[in-house]
């Protein structure tokens, strides 16, 4: 029998299994992928993160972590799977479904079943419960049932798995208190107790008020085009006051958790959201915004190359799970632009990447989609010898535009309309 089994050995649920392992905790990671089991098994990472690949062949080899196909009986559960959206826009909790089916037959008085996936409110006291009561053989009151939501960033997931408060919202006090003495074996943050609800809305509000507010930011860099003006300027000097904190704007939002947030919270309530659905359309339409400067630059040349630079969703990490690059490439190709794709991190890309060179040479235009620390070092004079063309658009202000304006470039920067290159 295991302390705890871990649902799901993707992007959270393995650091998770992990972590837990590493405190001591005999930790059984479950997932459906036959080649990810063998992999994990024989100590191998497919996910990148820093600490992981170590951390993982450190607990195997320790004796305290095992990875399976199937949920085993466990004195814990913490089930960690995708719940993404459809074409629809609406959330698919088939997984979720699926893995509370699995180990609902295992149930014993007094297991602990925690939630840690996204979901939109009202479903880890609703359909999960639901399917766990559907599918166990006892009582639901004989087990505990609880939401706790992960707050990591990628890149910094093992430590912050550590070291961010945590909040727990349990479906009764019992569950509450018994996730609190699970967690508290690893989390060295503070961990906040109250109903699973709520739970669920406070990662969602975490994930909304970012969107909005780069929602924001994005409408202000719109402004500033129009005007003639620099909105990271603007924003710089506003940013001044005590209480204000706009955030940058970009040529879209990506990532797992942001883009799905507000969808979520608007399929389980039926209420007027026009801030929160409105920040959304503003950063949807970011790709295409993108998109046109460069149609727009490129106008009149026969058979445009684009070497498009970063496919990640942001920099620094090699993450490109509904990255913002994958529409701006298709509106490119769309528009009947031959692309060519660079990114010196990303393991999960939906396109073929090349070397930067080879991205660069012949292109007509270059644009910084990802603000990975090697582009900002890219050298504009080498640059230039191997693109056919002078533009450059930089869509996360990156780059030394002086530099890059010596070099012959015309510099296109997302959310300045003075056409006058920065230091």
């Amino acid at each position: 029998m295991f302390d705890l089994c871990v649902i799901g050995q993707g992007h959270i649920g393995l650091p998770t299994a992990v972590v837990f392992a590493s405190a001591g905790l005999n930790v059984l990671g479950v997932d459906i992928n036959p080649q990810l089991i063998d992999e994990l098994n024989d100590g191998a990472s497919p996910i990148i993160e820093p600490g992981l690949q170590d951390s993982l062949r450190s607990v195997i080899t320790q004796g305290n972590y095992k990875a399976a196909l199937a949920p085993e009986h466990s004195d814990a559960y913490i089930v960690s799977v995708p719940t993404p959206i459809d074409s629809d826009n609406q959330p698919v909790l088939d997984y979720l479904t699926a893995a509370a089916t699995s180990l609902a037959p295992l149930l014993q008085k007094g297991s602990l079943v925690i939630l840690e996936s996204t979901v939109p409110p009202g479903t880890t006291a609703g359909i999960f419960a639901t399917t766990l009561a559907a599918k166990s053989s006892i009582d639901p009151s004989d087990y505990l049932i609880a939401h706790c939501p992960e707050r990591v960033l990628p890149g910094q997931i093992l430590s912050e798995l550590v070291h961010n408060d945590r909040v727990i919202g349990g479906l009764t006090e019992e569950a509450s208190q018994s996730a609190f003495q699970l967690y508290s074996s690893v989390v060295k943050g503070e961990i906040v107790l109250t109903d699973a609800t709520t739970a669920e809305l406070v990662k969602l509000s975490e994930n909304i008020y970012r969107d909005v507010n780069i929602g924001l930011a994005n409408e202000l860099a719109e402004a500033a085009e129009s005007l003639g003006i620099d909105v990271w300027e603007a924003t710089k000097i506003a940013n001044l006051h005590p209480r204000v904190n706009i955030h940058q704007p970009g040529p879209g939002v990506g990532g797992y958790c942001i883009p799905i947030a507000s969808v979520f919270l608007v399929a389980g309530i039926d209420v007027y959201t026009p801030t929160i659905s409105g920040a959304r359309q503003i950063n949807s339409r970011q790709p295409q915004r993108s998109v046109n400067r460069i149609l727009k630059a490129l106008k009149g040349s026969n058979n445009p190359v684009v070497a498009v630079m970063g496919v990640a969703y942001k920099g620094n990490v090699g993450d490109a799970r509904a990255t913002p690059a994958d529409d701006i490439i298709s509106y490119l190709k769309a528009a009947g632009v031959t692309v060519k794709v660079h990114d010196p991190l990303s393991v999960n890309s939906n396109h073929k990447l090349v070397s930067a060179d080879s991205a660069l040479e012949g292109a007509d235009a270059v644009m910084f989609i990802t603000d990975h620390r090697q582009f900002s070092e890219i050298d504009p004079a080498a640059t230039s010898k191997l693109m056919r063309g002078n533009i450059v658009f930089d869509g996360r202000n990156i780059l030394p535009h002086r530099a890059w304006a010596d070099a012959g470039f015309n510099v296109l920067r997302l959310g300045d309309g003075t056409n006058k290159p920065t230091s």
